[in-house]
């Protein structure tokens, strides 16, 4: 599930940043994202299986902080996961398109053919999710292996992904814009603790899983990003198209059929992420509902399938609306590009927050039962929130996609002002509250 969240970002997504740095300055922002990644899930690693519940950064934050920290936290998570998707259903939207003809039009009816299918699912339960995201991930790691194999004849580095940096401006700037683009082919994996009351042991089985996916992930990011900047049309080309996977096995194997229908087999990527992470918006909002922060009755559950039917309705009609709009207001830039860098908003804010609770639960929580301790520490925790902090600030600096940040932010703070004025006196007392309620020695007054 942890690389089935994230393997889209290796087939649509991360290109778009290519047109600021060049091949040279996303290596370095990729291997950036990598140091970041790694912090980053070594710290997870060690909270999931100490608070082993369905709110994921939300309870480690609420433990840590208290609930003000733990709704921020949770909100700014909550916006991760309900835009990722909608930057993930873009991408199959444009795969989909380019093997059937469609017009441009026709996109937010594959986007809403998307939605259904895959929230049906989600809706019918949580084994058969479970199996789906397995199955299509394995498939997705297939197209891509394929495509690593049989691009390695075409491959010339120095032809086609030069000039490695953009003739003109600073390298270092160039490379900062990169960071959101490149935080996209790891963006998703720390969703994992969300599973955790689905999980047989959670003790061992969360820090496997999120390293071994981290793990398995990183081969794949560096292996997608040089082979296909190094094959034709070159890394130019790849920058500015909504299929980049498909104009690699166009060189491969050329205009034909072949090309088109591993270019429809290589919509399981995306597929995998998209399907995966809705299952983890509809277990996140089903959370913070639960316990009173988003209204209680999105945490209502089907009567036979006992799933959070309510939170992936909500999530996904959100989630395709801020598509539609961002897709029907004129503008320059892509719609995926757009949403993308919405999401990673989302995202770091929630990773500076994550490792904060990390350092504090450590600090002020020394004897919780620990099975997994992550031998990076805090200065691991540290390192990973400086990094998020600064891909933080780059995403205001870039005049391209900034609008749809500042929309993400204006976002954020009704969300906040919604808890502050409301929320806040409806708490309830859910497993993650009991949790904090026990570690922190609070009196449950709810």
């Amino acid at each position: 599930m942890g690389v089935g969240a994230v393997i889209s970002g290796d087939f649509f997504g991360w290109n778009y940043g290519l047109a600021a740095g060049g091949f040279g300055g996303m290596l370095i922002a990729v291997m950036v994202m990598t140091a970041m990644y790694i912090g980053l899930c070594f710290s997870i690693a060690e909270m999931s299986p100490a608070l082993p519940h369905a709110g994921g950064a939300y309870s480690f934050a609420r433990t840590a902080m208290g609930p003000w920290a733990g709704y921020i936290t949770g909100l700014a998570e909550n916006m991760e996961y309900i835009l990722t998707p909608a930057v993930i259903v873009v991408g199959i939207g444009g795969y989909l398109g380019s093997v059937f003809g469609t017009s441009p039009a026709w996109e937010p009816v594959w986007w809403l053919v998307c939605y259904g299918i895959f929230v049906t699912l989600n809706v019918w339960g949580v084994e058969v999710s479970f199996h789906v995201s397995v199955f299509v991930t394995l498939i997705a790691l297939a197209v891509l292996g394929v495509f690593w194999v049989c691009a390695l004849p075409h491959f010339n580095l120095a032809q086609w992904a030069s000039p490695y940096f953009p003739a003109s401006g600073n390298r270092v700037v160039a490379t900062a814009v990169e960071l959101p683009f490149a935080l996209w082919m790891y963006m998703g994996i720390e969703q994992l603790p969300l599973a955790a009351e689905e999980t047989h042991d959670p003790r061992k089985d969360m820090p496997r899983g999120i390293l071994y996916g981290l793990l398995t992930l990183i081969a794949v990011s560096f292996l997608t990003l040089v082979l296909s900047v190094g094959i034709a049309p070159g890394a130019a080309a790849v920058a500015r198209s909504n299929e980049p996977l498909l104009l690699g096995f166009r060189t491969i194997f050329g205009q034909g059929l072949r090309a088109r229908v591993l270019a429809l087999v290589a919509c399981t990527g995306l597929i995998a992420s998209f399907h995966t992470i809705i299952f983890a918006y509809g277990r996140q909002i089903y959370s913070l509902s639960r316990a009173g922060y988003f209204p209680t009755w999105l945490s209502e559950t089907h009567g036979k399938r006992e799933t959070p039917q309510r939170a992936l309705l909500a999530g996904s009609l959100l989630g395709y609306a801020v598509a539609l709009v961002i897709h029907l207001t004129p503008q320059g830039n892509p719609v995926g590009a757009v949403l993308l860098n919405m999401a990673v908003f989302g995202a770091v804010l929630a990773y500076v927050l994550q490792m904060a609770s990390f350092i504090l639960l450590r600090v002020r929580f020394p004897d919780i039962a620990r099975p997994y301790v992550s031998p990076l520490g805090i200065p691991g925790a540290a390192i990973a929130s400086l990094v998020a902090a600064l891909t933080l600030l780059t995403l205001f600096r870039n005049p391209d996609y900034n609008k749809g940040v500042f929309g993400a932010a204006v976002w954020f703070l009704l969300g906040v002002g919604y808890y502050a004025g409301y929320g806040r006196h409806r708490l309830v007392l859910a497993p993650e509250e009991q949790s904090a309620f026990a570690y922190r020695k609070e009196r449950p007054a709810l």
